[in-house]
């Protein structure tokens, strides 16, 4: 699968939407494995991963706007239209973000806390 980090010229300007809305949810290509590699490797990549931990707050402030508006469009919904089963599409984004929300956090926490592999 080619990646939009094929080239590395390539801007974040020519990046295509659907990538730029993937990194603006999801945070996984910031970061680098630390779990592979020889014991350098891995104590450089948990560094890198210690010092990009505060972007994970930024993305856990996003799930948060994002299921509380989905959690609000799905209550107005089921107010003002009776429609129970439609407010259930909104319900249901709203709630996900719940877990995500929990997975950032321990991963912000364990980033701030924890020892590196040395």
């Amino acid at each position: 699968m080619v990646t939009a980090l094929a080239r590395p010229e390539q801007t974040m300007q020519e990046l295509a939407f659907r990538t730029l809305l993937y990194r603006y949810f999801f945070f996984d290509w910031l970061f680098k494995d630390a779990s592979r590699g020889d014991l350098r490797e891995r104590s450089a990549a948990w560094r890198f991963n210690q010092a990009h931990a505060h972007w994970l707050l930024t993305y856990l402030r996003r799930w948060v706007w994002c299921g509380a508006l989905f959690c609000l469009l799905g209550g107005s919904i089921e107010l003002m239209l009776s429609a129970p089963v439609l407010s259930a599409f909104f319900y249901v984004p709203g709630v996900l973000s719940v877990p995500i929300n929990v997975v950032i956090c321990v991963l912000w926490v364990g980033l701030k806390t924890l020892p590196g592999p040395m």
